[in-house]
């Protein structure tokens, strides 16, 4: 089952969260929370398998995100 781990503010901040949890091993997908909203003003979770949140949550606190 996927988790969501994080909510990112804009497509920018969330592809460079993907990279850094991608770069360390994980799993990740990226969802858009509104389907009508133009890419650039919509809000994203960031969701990776229920096994890996706890270390997903420690490398999104180590890299200040």
């Amino acid at each position: 089952m996927w988790t969501v781990v994080y909510m990112a503010q804009s497509k920018e901040i969330v592809m460079k969260l993907q990279q850094v949890l991608e770069k360390e091993g994980l799993l990740v997908k990226i969802r858009p929370i509104s389907k009508n909203l133009d890419n650039n003003d919509n809000y994203y979770e960031v969701l990776v398998p229920e096994s890996e949140v706890e270390e997903a949550h420690s490398i999104i606190i180590d890299t200040g995100f």
